[in-house]
């Protein structure tokens, strides 16, 4: 998978919404599964969701279940995550993340099943 750029990140006020996007470089973007991780400042990073590549199955942390949607388009090379209700608990620097290409490993949390990392950007919920 090549290079990996999120944008979408800004500052919103608590109960609002952004959408995040994750853009692919290279041609193979359709066959890696996709993560969301956040991480603030000497805090480990943190798995938000994931979608698999095969099958489309999805996985997100218990915290922003109802609140997030994480989707694809393969067509475009790109992921999204929609975050609807924001709370200042959100706030962070959100990064994308993809599998090895063709991995058929289930989704993970674990931020080391993942090969290729964007930059981030960064998210600020004010309350």
């Amino acid at each position: 998978q090549g290079q990996l750029v999120e944008s979408g990140g800004g500052l919103v006020r608590a109960g609002g919404s952004l959408r995040l996007s994750c853009g692919a470089s290279g041609r193979t973007f359709n066959l890696c599964s996709v993560g969301w991780f956040r991480q603030s400042p000497g805090n480990e990073r943190e798995f938000v969701a994931a979608v698999h590549w095969r099958d489309e199955s999805i996985m997100y942390m218990d915290s922003v279940k109802g609140r997030f949607t994480i989707s694809r388009d393969n067509a475009q090379s790109t992921a999204y995550l929609q975050m609807n209700g924001l709370k200042s608990e959100d706030t962070d620097v959100y990064y994308c993340a993809t599998y090895r290409v063709l991995s058929r490993k289930p989704l993970s949390s674990d931020p080391e099943e993942y090969e290729t990392w964007g930059q981030g950007t960064q998210v600020t919920v004010s309350s």
